[in-house]
């Protein structure tokens, strides 16, 4: 029994001390408003959330409203922001459960929640119809905002859109959370992180540390974390093709040739069952291309708006 003790009592100590060494608790949203929402960042009250958005160009353009991928924020369109204002009015959004948006109340993160959440966006920004540009995540939301709202939706742009079963995730099968995603709300290493945003990026070179500080900054956000956990373990994908064959507006798919985390063979399934879709390859690029090179990824989105 003492040498029970004696053994187990230093392995206390030392599991509290690494606790306290590794862990990352949320930084202050008032500190991280106002390194990150400064103008034209704007929060609005919508469908129950405190919603944080930008609201740029000009008010009568054609508009676009941009849906970020997962664990991202609004900050990773600011690029192609500044090269769309001009000719359009840009709504980019943190999604509900990311960025300074933060948790949302109902604790409901279904993809079927967040397109309420996008419609009351609308409706309250008195936009009845718009072109909807999403990236991963955000391109699954995007189409299935579209399946749900099509009255809504002039265009469809999908870059490396989610929503075909992979070795990862099968049809009508929840999630099950390996131990280390589950540790995500104690802490939040930077080497990690760094490594991982660079798996997105088909040159990590072309990845600075703004970009890592400012992703790391939106996980620690009050809440995130935890609703990412929630959001994954609510996420069950369903077979994509009964809901994509039904869209009849015209959709621009765009994929990095080297995306290391949706393959650009999967753009084959999307163009099977698509009736108005073209591609755009962007041969150089990875999972992220509005992020890693905006001027190669940017033309041609504006020759699809162009048409």
């Amino acid at each position: 029994m003492k040498i029970a003790a004696l053994i187990l009592v230093p392995l206390l100590v030392l599991a509290v001390a690494l606790g306290i060494w590794f862990y990352d608790p949320d930084k202050p949203r008032a500190a991280l408003e106002e390194r990150y929402a400064a103008a034209p960042s704007q929060f609005i009250a919508v469908a129950g959330l405190r919603l944080h958005i930008r609201d740029t160009g000009p008010r009568d353009a054609p508009p676009l409203l941009l849906l970020h991928g997962f664990a991202a924020s609004l900050h990773t369109w600011e690029d192609w922001a500044g090269g769309l204002e001009a000719d359009h009015r840009v709504i980019r959004v943190d999604l509900p459960g990311f960025g300074l948006t933060g948790p949302d109340p109902t604790g409901d993160y279904t993809d079927a929640r967040t397109i309420a959440v996008l419609a009351a966006l609308l409706d309250q920004l008195g936009l009845p119809r718009v072109t909807v540009i999403g990236s991963s995540m955000g391109g699954r939301i995007a189409w299935r905002f579209a399946a749900a709202e099509p009255a809504r939706v002039e265009r469809l742009v999908l870059i490396a859109p989610d929503g075909f079963a992979s070795p990862l995730v099968a049809y009508d099968t929840p999630v099950r959370l390996p131990f280390a995603v589950r540790m995500l709300p104690y802490a939040a290493p930077p080497a990690t992180l760094r490594r991982l945003l660079a798996h997105t990026y088909a040159d990590p070179r072309r990845l600075t540390d703004a970009v890592v500080e400012r992703n790391r900054d939106m996980l620690l956000a009050p809440g995130v974390r935890r609703a990412i956990l929630t959001r994954l373990e609510q996420h069950i994908q369903r077979d994509p093709v009964p809901i994509l064959s039904g869209l009849t507006m015209p959709v621009l798919l765009m994929w990095g040739a080297r995306d290391n985390l949706i393959p650009m063979a999967t753009a084959n399934d999307f163009l099977a069952v698509l009736p108005h879709a073209a591609l755009a390859t962007l041969p150089t690029l990875g999972h992220v291309p509005f992020e890693e090179e905006p001027a190669v990824s940017l033309p041609p989105l504006l020759a699809f708006l162009g048409r």
